[in-house]
């Protein structure tokens, strides 16, 4: 990536950060959480739900600035994490005022709650100091054999993936088998899985953060072709070492782990979204044995290439909510193209006549995985299909949510991949297109943007890495949420503005970043669409008993 800045030595110098203005910023941050969790203390959520999402994202803002500022408390020397604590905690303190404007006792806090952060702010939204963290970058913190798995696959990127990404989004087409058999090679579908499974987890808490560094620079080669390749199989390999039974775990994680069988996951219906306890999918009882599959889901990604599908329907039908639903993981054959179509037939305990019916949905971006709708009726599956069997029963929504927190985690890597390759393109754009006599890259504008660019990758990439530390611990659910919902918003913010860096070309889909901007568009949607988070997950867990 080229970087501007023909004209640096005319710039003045910038002044080292003050750590004291920065731990004020921070304070004020959590001060205004806090309060405002008092104040809200009790409500239902759904009783005050525009200052709960807020809340939601200041908190989250407010966590990050927490952790650069003790990040670079640790490290003094380090000025650029410095600045780049200093312009993070000015744009958190930035937004959460204009979140505020007019709404103070909504939030229980009086008006001049903010003063004492003024000095961040107007220290750190100087535009020298934002472009600065992109003309000398933070670099992530990762020690050799993480450094290793990004090497690895930020070559398999630029070498495999990056190269047929955009024919593959401009023509829908499927993502090419060797892309599949290559990242299986790698190891990339067994990140997650222990040895004793054929795995290559590294253990010792240490697998989500290989997870999240594999699939940021796969991201950063492509959303749909590259990283969210492995979100669906981690989902399932979550739920099966949460819930399954060692039978389960030695049949199917050794294949998921070598690429042999890809994963779909079932889970949203048409009419029910992110209602995960509403759905209404019904599995019953099979006369011979075994269950039948009926009724709907969509947004089924990868359903068609898929050869499992990992299932959730209600097997208790007058059980009413999460309690009364059962996970499945359910076998069926790798389709091609966009749609499908299969009838069961009669045999090994299935009575035949069921049928297995796809139609892939058209979309803005996120091509290539194709997302479907899936029709069943009267679909068999075994008594084994039950995760966790007779004594999982009535607990999929649990080992679902196992495995849509690391889904989560997995989806603020992806944003990141998708935030640097638009980053990238723009820098480049920019040093290379003359506008008024000199490149866009001298801009003062175009310099801040890129710089702000950088501070929102860089800010972003350390919650989610210290998030993957706590996952490693068991811990972290909520800040898997937290860091899904903020580095998610994030990454619209960054793909708008690399494509209007590219001006009129932006939007040709000869350019990369037409493609990066539709794709960013989905991830405030899946996993967790952002409002849902943020509601049911963030806030409730903040306005709960502490």
């Amino acid at each position: 990536m080229v970087r501007p800045g023909s004209h640096s030595g005319d710039r003045p110098p910038l002044r080292p950060v003050d750590l004291d203005v920065l731990r004020t910023g921070v304070d004020v941050l959590d001060r205004v959480v806090d309060r405002t969790r008092r104040h809200l203390a009790g409500h239902d959520v759904d009783e005050c739900q525009t200052v709960a999402y807020d809340l939601a994202h200041v908190a989250a803002a407010a966590r990050i600035a927490r952790l650069l500022v003790d990040d670079t408390a640790a490290d003094p020397g380090d000025e650029p994490r410095r600045r780049l604590a200093l312009a993070f905690c000015a744009d958190a303190v930035a937004d959460t005022a204009a979140r505020l404007a007019g709404r103070h006792r909504d939030w229980g806090i009086e008006p001049d709650a903010l003063a004492p952060a003024e000095p961040v702010v107007a220290a750190g939204r100087q535009p020298e100091l934002i472009a600065s963290l992109h003309d000398s970058p933070v670099a992530p913190r990762l020690d050799p054999d993480l450094a290793l798995v990004a090497e690895t696959f930020a070559r398999f990127a630029d070498e495999r993936i990056r190269p047929v990404a955009g024919d593959i989004h401009r023509h829908d087409t499927d993502v090419p088998e060797d892309i599949i058999t290559g990242l299986a090679e790698l190891g990339a579908f067994g990140l997650s899985i222990p040895a004793e499974h054929g795995g290559v987890a590294p253990g010792e808490g240490r697998d989500q953060l290989a997870m999240v560094v594999a699939t940021e620079e796969l991201s950063r080669g492509s959303l749909a072709a590259g990283g969210s390749l492995m979100t669906r199989p981690e989902i399932l390999t979550r739920a099966l070492l949460a819930g399954g039974t060692p039978d389960q775990r030695a049949r199917w994680l050794p294949r998921i782990a070598t690429g042999e069988i890809m994963v779909a996951v079932a889970v949203t219906e048409p009419d029910r979204g992110s209602d995960v306890a509403g759905l209404r999918f019904a599995a019953r009882p099979a006369p011979g044995g075994g269950w039948l599959l009926d009724g709907t889901k969509t947004w089924c990604t990868f359903a068609g290439r898929a050869e499992v599908l990992m299932l959730l329907a209600r097997t208790e039908p007058d059980v009413a909510g999460h309690r009364g639903l059962s996970l499945f993981v359910v076998p069926k054959p790798r389709d091609a193209g966009h749609a499908f179509d299969h009838v069961q037939e009669a045999g090994a305990g299935a009575p035949g006549g069921g049928r297995l019916r796809g139609r892939a949905i058209p979309t803005i971006g996120y091509r290539g995985m194709h997302s479907f709708e899936v029709s069943f009726e009267n679909w068999w599956v075994p008594d084994d299909a039950l995760v966790g069997g007779e004594a999982g029963r009535g607990r999929g929504f649990h080992l679902t949510m196992e495995g849509f927190e690391n889904g989560r985690l997995q989806t603020a890597a992806r944003a990141l991949g998708v935030m640097r390759a638009a980053h990238e393109a723009a820098a480049d754009y920019a040093t290379e297109r003359i506008v008024f006599g000199r490149p866009v890259a001298d801009h003062e504008l175009t310099r801040v943007k890129l710089g702000r660019m950088a501070m929102l990758i860089a800010a972003g990439r350390a919650f989610t890495h210290h998030t993957a530390v706590l996952m490693g611990r068991g811990e972290g659910a909520l800040e898997a949420s937290m860091v899904k919902a903020h580095v998610c918003r994030a990454a619209e913010w960054v793909t708008r503005e690399a494509l209007q860096i590219h001006g009129g070309m932006g939007y040709a889909e000869e350019y990369e970043v037409s493609r990066l901007y539709v794709d960013a568009r989905v991830l405030s949607i899946f996993e967790g669409a952002d409002e849902i988070l943020c509601l049911k997950v963030i806030s409730r867990r903040l306005l709960g008993p502490r």
